[in-house]
């Protein structure tokens, strides 16, 4: 399915090219609301300007009443930028948004099935909100038992990770990583230097060598 373009121009303008004419931003929440996929350009170069915006709109939303991120999840974020995990961080985060979207849509038509479907508060966004307020608490638990096992679930694959680089590295010196047992009794041991003998034992080998015999010239009488 083709996305709709938007065209934003150097004074900031956005232009819907479907519906031909220029919107705003709040716009752009709506279409995003309403679960149109939207593809933002830059209108002279065409460069993909689609998660600036986006972030912007995230923004606004936290700098109003009611914010989504605390400091530590926000921190927590920053501090995985440039980190090993990034892209494992990432992928976890995209999983659980989509996990927590279709436990949301199942619970909703659950409760179509058990009220039925033309009852006004699926109509009602604020209705259905003061129903989601009501049902907080056995939603939290839920989300809290999947988080947790969800978390044990990720530290285990990390520890899984630890032993293979361990079992990877092992035997190539790397530092602080584990060494190689020697195999068997191959391990060359370097010899210790000879040491030099003492003045005692000098005079000891001396006395035992004979002593030599002077050459004596005949002499003719």
């Amino acid at each position: 399915m083709e996305k709709r373009v938007i065209k934003k121009y150097p004074n900031r303008r956005l232009y819907d090219t479907t519906t031909s004419c220029y919107i705003t931003l709040a716009d752009v929440k709506q279409l995003v609301l309403d679960g149109i996929d939207i593809a933002i350009q830059d209108a002279k170069t065409n460069e993909d300007l689609t998660r600036s915006v986006l972030l912007q709109i995230i923004l606004e939303e936290e700098a109003g009443n009611m914010p989504m991120f605390s400091y530590d999840v926000l921190t927590q974020i920053i501090r995985f930028y440039g980190h090993a995990m990034q892209g494992l961080m990432g992928n976890y985060l995209e999983k659980n948004m989509q996990l927590f979207a279709e436990m949301q849509s199942k619970l909703q038509d659950q409760t179509k099935s058990t009220l039925g479907a033309d009852n006004p508060m699926f109509s009602n966004a604020n209705l259905w909100g003061e129903f989601m307020k009501f049902q907080g608490p056995a939603i939290q638990n839920m989300m809290g038992n999947y988080l947790e096992s969800s978390t044990s679930m990720f530290v285990e694959m990390q520890q899984q990770l630890q032993e293979r680089a361990k079992h990877l590295f092992t035997g190539f010196g790397m530092p602080g990583g584990p060494k190689a047992a020697p195999a068997g009794n191959d391990t060359l041991h370097p010899t210790a230097p000879p040491s030099a003998p003492d003045a005692d034992e000098v005079a000891v080998v001396e006395s035992k060598v004979p002593p030599r015999k002077r050459a004596t010239k005949k002499i003719d009488e």
